[in-house]
């Protein structure tokens, strides 16, 4: 399997290099070169695997080349052997064709775990083949942090440094990232938004020479590696309600674009979906985009739900890739009128396209409380207030009474207590694993929002110096 840059400029390159790269030197996202599809026999003998499984037979394709058949299985097994539920991503029936997939069951308690743990592995596989060390930076706007960070430390080849902004996210949510204390890791809380921290990240890829330097790699959703892993709950939620034999379509509550874009990717590969529902918060970029093909930003809006406070989605440049029929050249300019102007309009085509699988509904922090409460009374069930977002976008979409409609459940509500407890009066616990967080030493480093102070602080870390 080859990979290709959605701006047409970089190198084509296997998944190996892929993994390490992270975002293309054109400043593009990789993506296969050619999707594989799985015809209905195939998605049939998918049924009665367990998750790892699953995510052997879905991946195997994508992997091609760089690993056995032998590897991949061993590092799916090892990857989701320790989740929480025997089924890893286990359905929940919430009412007629409604239903809701738990992915929080996973070490730190969020979605992020599913590709996350496998993305550790996949590193620490390929770091040790090629006899390399890579430094990874990332940015989160609350989960992805602490699931990269437990996939990733103690690894002898990995040195991790991840940014959040500074008072946005949730206090569980932070001290699951400076309470761990080991060599190899490094949190920096950045001035700013988690834009600003998605921004300072692509800064310091984007400048060659110290990328060279440091051998950059990443572990955002702009790493393919991370989509692709995302990709199996999709088939897994699809062959336990029937498919290919019957049609789905599932509600996603969504910032960054990676998750709901693994949904579109298993809709590629034959996965019968039919609509993806995108559900979003004050931060509405998204929802004003699917409704009017104009992708404008505006300012950054703290809210209940902040791992979806961002208004620049990475990894709908995949989507706009696709789209367009991959004119990696319309892209780039796309995205240099976007970078340059904050505002771009999508060829009516590409958007009709688009709009053809795609819907969106966007819900303040009122309505998400409201909706918090509804569930909670309706079902019995609690859910964080991202996550509720998701099913309340899933009831808006009035998903035909013949397809099952799945909204993905992002994170435990014990990570967003304040949140939980204001609309339902109940606080939520965290795990036994997590019983002692409050309690535990935190480390952290604070910064402005400046790409030359990052990158030598970057370079103090690694224990190297500039040439």
């Amino acid at each position: 399997m080859k990979y290709v840059s959605t701006r047409g400029a970089a190198p084509v390159l296997d998944f190996d290099d892929v993994l390490l790269a992270g975002l293309a030197r054109d400043g593009g996202l990789y993506l296969p070169q050619s999707w594989p599809v799985f015809s209905a026999a195939e998605i049939r003998a998918m049924r009665g695997l367990s998750y790892a499984e699953l995510a052997a037979r879905v991946m195997r394709p994508f992997v091609e080349g760089c690993l056995s058949d032998a590897e991949l299985t061993r590092l799916c097994a090892e990857s989701y052997g320790a989740f929480s539920h025997p089924a890893v991503a286990p359905l929940k029936q919430l009412g007629h064709n409604q239903w809701v997939m738990e992915l929080f069951h996973g070490p730190t308690l969020a979605f992020k775990d599913y590709a996350l743990q496998l993305v550790g592995r996949l590193f620490d596989h390929v770091l040790k083949k090629k006899g390399q060390k890579v430094t990874i930076v990332g940015a989160t706007s609350g989960d992805t942090g602490s699931a990269a960070i437990e996939a990733c430390r103690d690894r002898a080849a990995v040195d991790i440094v991840i940014l959040h902004p500074f008072g946005r996210v949730s206090e569980v949510q932070r001290r699951q990232m400076t309470t761990v204390l080991s060599a190899n890791v490094r949190n920096v809380a950045v001035d700013g938004t988690f834009d600003d921290c998605q921004d300072l990240v692509k800064a310091l890829f984007n400048d060659a020479a110290f990328r060279d330097e440091m051998n950059l790699s990443a572990v955002n959703s702009i790493n393919w590696a991370r989509v692709m892993a995302q990709i199996v709950y999709y088939f897994a939620a699809g062959v336990a309600l029937g498919a290919p034999d019957v049609p789905m379509s599932f509600s996603v509550p969504t910032g960054n674009f990676g998750n709901v874009f693994a949904g579109y990717a298993a809709r590629l590969m034959g996965l019968p979906v039919d609509r993806l529902v995108v559900g979003s918060n004050t931060n509405d970029i998204l929802t004003r985009f699917f409704e009017g093909g104009i992708m404008k930003t505006d300012g950054v809006v703290p809210t209940l739900s902040p791992s979806m406070d961002i208004q620049v989605s990475s990894n709908f440049e995949r989507l706009m890739f696709l789209s367009l029929g991959g004119d990696g050249a319309a892209v780039a300019k796309l995205m240099d009128d976007f970078r340059k102007n904050g505002a771009m309009v999508m060829p009516q085509g590409a958007w009709n396209a688009m709009r053809e699988v795609f819907e969106a509904y966007c819900f303040d922090d009122e309505a998400t409380l409201a909706a918090m409460r509804s569930l909670k009374r309706s079902t019995g069930e609690t859910l964080d207030p991202h996550s509720v977002i998701g099913v309340a976008a899933a009831l808006k979409a009035h998903a035909a009474k013949d397809c099952a409609m799945v909204a993905l459940a992002t994170a435990h509500p014990a990570k967003f207590p304040d949140a939980v407890e204001k609309a339902t009066g109940v606080r939520p616990g965290l795990p036994p694993h997590m019983a002692d967080l409050f309690s535990r030493t935190e480390r952290l480093d604070r910064l402005g929002n400046d790409a030359e102070a990052l990158k030598g602080y970057v370079r103090t870390f690694a224990g190297r110096t500039s040439a």
